[in-house]
């Protein structure tokens, strides 16, 4: 499990990227994608065409990090193919690296009162 402090936003890229890329590959794509630096201490995550790999770019401080799960019998759940990202909760993010499904984490709306009905 990837711990994430506190403010840290996760953005996933919908779209594959080639698994080839590595460090500098990866990043030079986040400003074009997100409009935000790769040297913020966010988490960007990228998939591949297959959907049963992905890649996460993280700087901590002191260096990029490049984290890599491959599924050997299943695939990721990946959100509809657009351009750009979505940014994904931490929650979201930890259920996503467990292959599960974290759409399914949305909170359900609060009851509604007579007043507002």
């Amino acid at each position: 499990m990837i711990s994430l402090a506190p403010g840290t936003k996760v953005y996933l890229a919908s779209k594959p990227v080639s698994m080839r890329l590595g460090f500098d590959g990866l990043a030079a794509l986040v400003r074009p994608l997100f409009a935000v630096e790769p040297y913020g201490g966010h988490v960007f995550l990228f998939r591949s065409k297959s959907g049963n790999y992905l890649k996460a770019l993280h700087w901590d401080g002191s260096g990029l990090c490049l984290f890599a799960k491959r599924l050997e019998r299943s695939r990721f759940v990946w959100p509809p193919l657009i351009e750009g990202g979505v940014v994904l909760t931490p929650a979201q993010f930890a259920l996503l690296i467990e292959a599960m499904d974290w759409r399914r984490t949305v909170a359900p709306e609060p009851p509604r009162t007579p007043a507002q009905l």
